[in-house]
């Protein structure tokens, strides 16, 4: 199965470093590239992609509201956003994720790296590290001034106990193996509640369901180490 691939950067030389890359992979293809994030919805609408490799910082639309316009439309839903920034740790990332990116990688990253990247988001899975989950989600999406109450969140009520359990360990940035390790069951049966969790929130990935148990405040962001 080829994977197919839209480049969406407003710098002709990264577009084309990315192309002549991904054109060396036999089950990639570059269907289209854009300048501009209005260029990136019109020409996703137009050919679909798999994934969209997606800049922050572009004229005429960035690509948070590109973003945000693609996700929006069902039609489109098939289509998952990688979002590439020299700016990792930008408050613009975690709005991009908040939009439906599914997730993010640096400019530096090293080809393998994209290349794997382009390959998990493809394969429907959310690129979000832990490392990147307990700062930048933490710092960047959470619902500010939560009280310290213990009640679940109304829209978390309609998993179930697990499942919150699960989704609260993933939001911590727990990797499947991890959660199952802690829970003391089978990573296999980690992703059986992860997957239930997303069905039921209508989350598009796991990406989206850490920004939900953030955004409804099942999960608190952890203080801050002093020093």
């Amino acid at each position: 199965m080829t994977i197919r691939v839209l480049l969406a950067d407003d710098q002709a030389l990264l577009r084309a470093t990315f192309r002549i890359l991904i054109d060396t992979q036999p089950d990639f293809t570059v269907v289209a590239e854009a300048a501009d994030g209005r260029e990136a919805v019109e020409l996703t609408a137009a050919h679909h992609p798999d994934v969209v490799l997606m800049d922050i910082r572009m004229p005429e639309l960035d690509g948070v509201a590109a973003t945000a316009a693609i996700c929006a439309r069902p039609e489109l839903s098939s289509s998952r956003i990688l979002v590439l920034t020299t700016f990792e740790n930008d408050e613009n990332v975690a709005k991009a994720l908040r939009a439906g990116a599914s997730g993010f990688l640096g400019k530096d990253v090293t080809p393998d790296t994209l290349l794997s990247g382009i390959r998990t988001i493809a394969a429907g899975e959310s690129l979000l590290s832990p490392v990147a989950t307990r700062t930048l989600i933490s710092r960047f999406l959470s619902v500010a001034h939560h009280d310290q109450s213990t009640s679940v969140p109304d829209v978390m009520k309609l998993l179930t106990e697990r499942e919150r359990e699960v989704t609260a360990l993933a939001a911590h940035g727990r990797s499947n193996a991890e959660i199952a390790e802690e829970l003391v069951v089978s990573p296999l049966t980690v992703r059986s509640h992860i997957q239930r969790a997303m069905s039921k929130l209508y989350a598009r990935d796991r990406a989206q369901l850490v920004v939900l148990a953030y955004q409804s405040g099942l999960v608190k962001p952890r203080p801050r180490s002093q020093g």
